[in-house]
């Protein structure tokens, strides 16, 4: 699905294509889906373990910062090394309408899962209109 078809995910994208430098988040590519009031950010981080990553949400920035050393034994040396080591943080600008009390996050199988909850001020609502005479409405008046 684009994300044009759908304006919170519309809102979410091009708030993401403000991710700061433009060498950041080349090493964890993200995923951005939307499930019923919620947006599902899934990060990529392979080979980090989950207490080698923190996350936080402020001013409305959603921070990943993930940490994997190489472990190579004493009788090896290193010829080509592509894989990621070292500190890798992405950050991604979120909308204001997420509830921030509510973020989730979980890791499994090298991706980490943020839930990004829509604030319940932020949910369409529906409004009552009353009813009343025209004759009420003039009177009071």
């Amino acid at each position: 699905m684009r994300a044009g078809a759908d304006p919170f995910l519309a809102e979410f994208d091009r708030l993401a294509q403000q991710v700061f430098g433009t060498a950041e988040g080349a090493g964890m590519p993200v995923d951005v889906t939307r499930r019923g009031d919620e947006l599902v950010v899934r990060f990529d981080v392979p080979g980090v373990r989950g207490d080698a990553i923190s996350l936080s949400l402020e001013n409305h920035v959603l921070s990943v910062t993930a940490t994997r050393h190489a472990d190579y034994g004493e009788d090896e040396k290193v010829l080509v090394q592509e894989r990621f080591d070292g500190t890798m943080t992405r950050r991604i600008r979120v909308p204001e309408w997420v509830d921030a009390e509510r973020v989730a996050a979980e890791h499994a199988d090298g991706v980490l899962t943020v839930v990004l909850p829509v604030a319940e001020q932020a949910k369409p609502r529906r409004i009552e209109i009353r009813s009343t005479s025209s004759q009420q409405s003039i009177s009071a008046a």
